[in-house]
């Protein structure tokens, strides 16, 4: 597996060694010694899967300390643009944003620590989402940031509105998050 590092510290995009041939393909999508090795969390707790149809936006999500949540992600069908925002207050990268596009065909895998907010973008219709978790649900103590905070200026590279849940449309600008998280 190859690991890609970003400009802000933490997140990491792994792209698995791929086996085709005439009958299709083979990879590990988790292998517990190879993530400790690369210094990866290799204990996840709780396996999640979405289904969405294009231009569903979820997000941006997260779970306080100590429900804090750390995410391995990938898209088995269909294909997303993924966002973490880092909201560790003392980080020199705070509010900042990194973008992956994941997608079945390129088979990627995006790392997201604690102490970043998460959702993505589907990009098309039947898309299939999967994402390991460190930590499991917590409902007191999930939170999140509303997706088109001007102050975070996403990206999202679409015309209009995304299809939203109510629940996500209300979520609270990024200049009010109380963030406990810190870079240890």
């Amino acid at each position: 597996m190859v690991i890609e590092k970003f400009d802000i510290n933490g997140p990491v995009l792994i792209t698995p060694k791929l086996f085709a041939d005439e009958r299709g393909y083979f990879f590990e999508s988790y292998n517990a010694q190879a993530f400790r090795d690369a210094g990866l969390p290799d204990n996840f707790t709780q396996d999640n899967q979405s289904y969405s149809h294009k231009n569903v936006l979820r997000g941006l999500h997260f779970q306080h300390p100590p429900y804090d949540q750390g995410k391995l992600v990938r898209v088995v069908r269909g294909s997303v643009l993924d966002v973490a925002v880092d909201i560790r207050k003392n980080s020199p990268t705070y509010g900042r944003y990194i973008k992956v596009l994941l997608n079945a065909a390129n088979q990627q895998m995006f790392w997201i620590p604690p102490g970043f907010a998460h959702g993505f973008l589907s990009l098309e219709d039947n898309t299939v989402f999967l994402y390991k978790c460190t930590n499991v649900y917590h409902k007191n103590a999930e939170d999140g940031i509303h997706w088109r905070d001007p102050q975070l200026n996403i990206d999202w590279g679409i015309q209009g509105d995304p299809i939203v849940s109510a629940k996500d449309d209300i979520l609270p600008s990024f200049s009010s998050l109380q963030s406990r998280f810190e870079i240890a």
